[in-house]
């Protein structure tokens, strides 16, 4: 039972990337300057969107909680992390190892489904304009918003909640950097494979579920797209989805390469490599993919230099 785990292991210790001091100095500098980036860009989008009155649409609603996430679940890690390379001893406490799993593992989930909740709005936008306005309405956009967060938070409940049953009566040395559950399953004293079986399950339906969505939304798009006649409008189509079809390709298939494979395909060594770029640089690169091919929110960007410069 959970409590069990209490009175065996009252703690974690990370092996983290290396042991060599001068290595993780560098790699202390380099996440942090990717964290402080992650942070003022992601504030920025949410900032932009928020205070500039021509982006009060549901696309960029969806644009700035995507941003609210990105910090989210790339904080979850990255301090601890930070402070761990900084440390001689990279511990983290048996309750604060499951309470960043279950966080980690809802804020990515949340991504999931919002990331679907997004093409869907780009389907309606682009295959039922005059619609838009009432299909898409606060409403329903506060709403895919909140559901979106309950299937995240749900699903994180019960998968933490199967893992705090599983005993940890051994070796407490984690081969990663953050309590993910594959290298923490393997310091597992009791059977794990009900978990492994749970892992597939909940990570499989998600991906299956959300990507349907997205793969549908985006071919009743190209196949609208392509009726048109307007090369214009084909440009403007495809320039509003090209940053969401890139942030779905990188996030989806670093999550399908981490977690619906078989668990003796497992190499830690490279998955650290995989959990660094998507808990780490995907965050980072969200703000930069989204406003570097989108003309409004560089505008609304210029819009808000130009304001910051003229009260200075």
């Amino acid at each position: 039972m959970a409590w069990e785990n209490w009175t065996t292991v009252t703690e974690f210790v990370f092996k983290g990337f290396t042991d060599r001091l001068d290595l993780q100095v560098t790699l202390f500098v380099v996440f942090l300057l990717t964290y402080v980036i992650t942070v003022v860009g992601n504030l920025g989008i949410i900032a932009v969107v928020c205070l500039d009155s021509q982006l009060q649409t549901p696309m960029y609603f969806f644009l700035s909680n995507l941003s609210f996430l990105d910090l989210c679940y790339s904080s979850v890690v990255t301090p601890n992390m930070l402070l761990n390379l900084s440390s001689e001893r990279k511990t983290i406490s048996f309750a604060a190892c499951f309470i960043q799993l279950y966080f980690y593992a809802t804020f990515v989930t949340v991504e999931c489904y919002l990331l679907a909740v997004m093409a869907y709005d780009r389907y309606v936008a682009i295959c039922n304009p005059l619609r838009y306005p009432v299909v898409m309405s606060q409403k329903v956009c506060v709403s895919l918003l909140a559901g979106s967060y309950a299937v995240g938070f749900l699903n994180s409940v019960a998968f933490t909640g199967f893992a705090l049953r599983v005993s940890f009566c051994g070796p407490n040395v984690i081969d990663h950097f953050f309590c993910n559950w594959p290298p923490l399953s393997k310091l597992a004293c009791s059977d794990t494979r009900l978990n492994q079986v749970l892992v597939l399950a909940f990570g499989g339906f998600g991906e299956v579920t959300t990507i349907s969505v997205i793969l549908v939304s985006y071919g009743c798009i190209l196949f609208t797209v392509l009726r048109t006649g307007s090369v214009p409008g084909k440009r403007k189509a495809f320039g509003t989805c090209a940053s969401h079809l890139v942030v779905v390709t990188i996030f989806y298939g670093t999550l399908i390469f981490m977690y619906l494979r078989p668990s003796s395909s497992y190499s830690l060594g490279r998955d650290k490599i995989v959990s660094v770029f998507y808990m780490v640089v995907i965050p980072m690169l969200n703000p930069f993919i989204y406003s570097l091919r989108n003309r409004e929110v560089k505008s609304a960007l210029k819009r808000a230099v130009g304001r910051i410069i003229s009260l200075l």
